[in-house]
Formats: C-alpha cells, sequence, structure tokens
C-alpha cells in the first residue's frame, strides 16, 4: 500500500517505514493530507473516500539543503547585492498509513 501526500506545497509518494526530507515540520508525531491511496486494486481519490484516511509520520531529524548563491547587479551604477540561501528540512518516517 502506498498513498501520495501533500506537505510544503509539493505531493511525495510514500509507503509505510520510508523516510524522506520535507519541508520544516514542528512537532514529535505529524498527521499529513493523503491525496490519494492505493491499496493493490483499490485506488482512493475522492475527497468522501479520503475523509477517514489519514497518513501519520514521526520527525526523526533535521537536514540542511544545498547552498544556493546569487548575485544581482545593475551596470553603470555601481549597484551589487550578493545573497545565498540554504533550506532546512525534517526528515519524517512514515509510521501508519490508514485508509480510515
Amino acid at each position: 500500500m502506498y498513498a501520495v501526500i501533500a506537505t510544503g506545497g509539493k505531493q511525495y509518494k510514500v509507503e509505510e517505514g520510508q523516510q524522506l526530507d520535507v519541508e520544516l515540520l514542528t512537532g514529535e508525531d505529524v498527521s499529513l493530507r493523503p491525496v490519494l491511496i492505493v491499496d493493490g486494486d483499490t485506488v482512493l481519490s475522492t475527497p468522501a473516500q479520503l475523509s477517514g484516511a489519514s497518513v501519520t509520520a514521526r520527525v526523526v531529524g533535521e537536514a540542511k539543503g544545498p547552498k544556493i548563491n546569487g548575485f544581482t547587479y545593475k551596470n553603470k551604477s555601481n549597484q551589487r547585492k550578493r545573497w545565498g540561501h540554504r533550506q532546512h528540512y525534517s526528515t519524517i518516517e512514515i509510521t501508519a498509513i490508514s485508509k480510515g
């Protein structure tokens, strides 16, 4: 059985026991919103079918993404700006997928 969950503006295909990096989450145990659940031949995808469904996960750590460096300038005016960004992620482990 697998589910497609939505968190942080992105969708992920997950199975029980899988670990993945998602946008920063708070708390120890989190409940994620399923978009689709597939169990063999049965596919649950309508809002009525997913009303009782849930995907629970446990936050196991935090990680950092790659460093992104940027540079902007406007010519002939001596205007320059250097910037950087490094995204923080939560590493979660999927503990249960229930159809409700």
